[in-house]
């Protein structure tokens, strides 16, 4: 899809990739609607914007139902006649703990955010979005690979990987396509410093915000099914398909560290 003029909602607008995202999109001509939950912090990005007079904002969480519809009502009937092209839906969430150490409430917002909200927001536009249109979910490489410290994460992001498939094989020939990224570890707020010192004492790699947001127009432009980040990531993806025994065996060996980090993360929350 060439994005020129394109109406583009991108969820998540605020953080780490969601930024490096609108920035790209406006490189490539498209027109924002950008999401997150905080009124100013959508403000100021759009004033950071080369052209913010092309873009509109719209605070909301989309785990809560009413902000939700209230945020289909304005993509449906806010704007200008030109409707909704694509969708990003990028907001997520993760919490670096065992599942013995979480809350029933944060494992439930987790779920929300990063499976029930996309679902959800695509179930609400499919019947208007504009065609040819695209969704692409954000995944993660954990959706792949089962890791410890992130049981209900890797949950979620592999019901997100199998929804937009599953979708994009139900809507074949309709005019919408559902598509996928799945970045690996990135450089944003949501990997804390016990993370990031973990990834470092382990040797896994990580992607600069900018990599990412290359990647999601890269998806859009030559709307790819299905996209996979980093290597070797996309390698142990493949194994872990084939044969989980050997990506396991290789975590194992990383078992002792992962835990270290987990409790020192405990001690400092």
């Amino acid at each position: 899809m060439d994005l020129q003029n394109k109406t583009v909602v991108l969820t998540g607008a605020t953080g780490g990739i969601g930024q490096a995202v609108a920035q790209l999109l406006e490189q490539r001509g498209a027109n924002l609607v950008l999401v997150a939950r905080h009124q100013q912090a959508l403000e100021t990005l759009r004033e950071s914007l080369k052209r913010p007079e092309s873009h509109a904002v719209c605070a909301a969480d989309v785990t809560d139902g009413e902000q939700r519809e209230n945020l289909l009502h304005f993509l449906r009937y806010g704007l200008d006649d030109h409707g909704i092209d694509v969708v990003i839906n990028n907001a997520g969430t993760n919490q670096f703990s065992l599942l013995s150490q979480r809350s029933p409430s944060s494992v439930e917002h987790e779920i929300a955010l990063n499976l029930n909200a996309p679902i959800l927001l695509t179930q609400g536009m499919l019947s208007w979005i504009n065609r040819p249109g695209i969704i692409l979910n954000i995944g993660s490489t954990l959706g792949a690979i089962g890791y410890p410290g992130y049981s209900t994460y890797c949950a979620a992001k592999s019901g997100v990987q199998r929804f937009s498939e599953a979708l994009d094989r139900e809507l074949d020939g309709s005019g919408i396509r559902v598509l996928f990224l799945a970045p690996r570890t990135t450089d944003t707020r949501l990997n804390n410093d016990a993370v990031q010192e973990m990834n470092r004492a382990l040797g896994n790699h990580s992607d600069s915000v900018d990599v990412v947001a290359k990647h999601v127009v890269k998806v859009i432009e030559d709307e790819i099914a299905s996209l996979w980040i980093g290597w070797p990531e996309k390698l142990f993806v493949r194994i872990n398909q084939l044969v989980p025994n050997v990506v396991s065996k290789s975590i194992r060996k990383q078992q002792a560290t992962i835990h270290q980090f987990i409790s020192n993360r405990k001690k400092h929350v």
